[in-house]
């Protein structure tokens, strides 16, 4: 199904922020919990980038959603609140960060349950989203979501706009938000000792983001970026992604949006007739 955008825009953009802090790490590895350094890497989150990322936002009056794990809800709980007393969505990104396996769906099930808690605990706020940690989904992802009323889901890779899955028992499931590796920071600029990737430069990271731009503005898709504070936070990757929001509001018709609002506009258009995508 392709989407007809409200108000006859030609491309939605979402601007979506997983921040995760030290949860990333811890779930990596638990020893990581004595390796200050490593930690630190996540740290920078919470300190710098999150701030300077609200700025930023601010300054270009763009909304953007979070994908926040319920570890950094109850352990950075302030920043949190910042980010909804600036007006932005938040989305649920389960509790410690750790992978779903799908040999456990009653573990994967316990611990977005236990980030839901963390959530209405400190926030008084639910979720109306989801991005599955280190985008790993499984058949129970989706009935999970399915059962607890969530709207959408943001991680799948198999389209350019979004779709409704649809569950075996013929349910309707969430609506999905696709992505793709290509749009996002961390293939780019996320890398540790034990992890070692290649650091991009700017240049070719804007290439990479621009050109994806520019075909998906034709086929009037949905522009999903996957960005992480303890990398686009950097200060030479703010200026980055100031220039590609910058570089993004020189199209007409592009609808700068959050994860919730896309699908809504999705879920007001559908037909009744569901495709099954699960």
């Amino acid at each position: 199904m392709i989407v007809k955008w409200p108000n006859g825009a030609k491309i939605a953009v979402l601007w979506t922020f997983d921040f995760d802090a030290e949860s990333v790490w811890l779930a990596r590895d638990p020893e990581n919990a004595g390796r200050l350094g490593v930690l630190s890497q996540g740290l920078y989150d919470v300190k710098r980038a999150v701030p300077q990322i609200l700025q930023l936002l601010k300054k270009t009056k763009m909304p953007a959603t979070f994908f926040i794990p319920g570890w950094v809800v109850d352990h950075h709980t302030d920043r949190c609140k910042e980010i909804l007393q600036a007006g932005h969505e938040i989305g649920h990104h389960g509790y410690t960060h750790e992978w779903a396996d799908p040999k456990f769906p009653e573990m994967e099930c316990a611990d977005f349950d236990r980030g839901s808690e963390a959530f209405d605990r400190h926030l008084n706020y639910k979720p109306k989203g989801y991005r599955p940690p280190a985008g790993e989904i499984t058949s129970n992802t989706i009935k999970m979501l399915a059962d607890r009323g969530f709207l959408y889901n943001s991680n799948m890779l198999d389209d350019v706009y979004p779709y409704r899955h649809v569950l075996p028992d013929g349910r309707q499931g969430p609506v999905e938000l696709p992505t793709h590796w290509s749009l996002g920071d961390a293939n780019y600029g996320m890398t540790s000792i034990r992890h070692p990737r290649t650091i991009q430069t700017n240049e070719h990271i804007f290439t990479i983001w621009k050109d994806e731009f520019d075909e998906l503005y034709k086929w009037g898709g949905l522009y999903n970026l996957v960005l992480h504070p303890q990398v686009i936070g950097r200060p030479s990757r703010m200026a980055l992604l100031e220039r590609f929001i910058a570089y993004t509001c020189t199209f007409e018709g592009v609808w700068h949006t959050t994860c919730a609002e896309a699908a809504e506009a999705f879920a007001a258009q559908e037909s009744p007739a569901k495709t099954a995508r699960t």
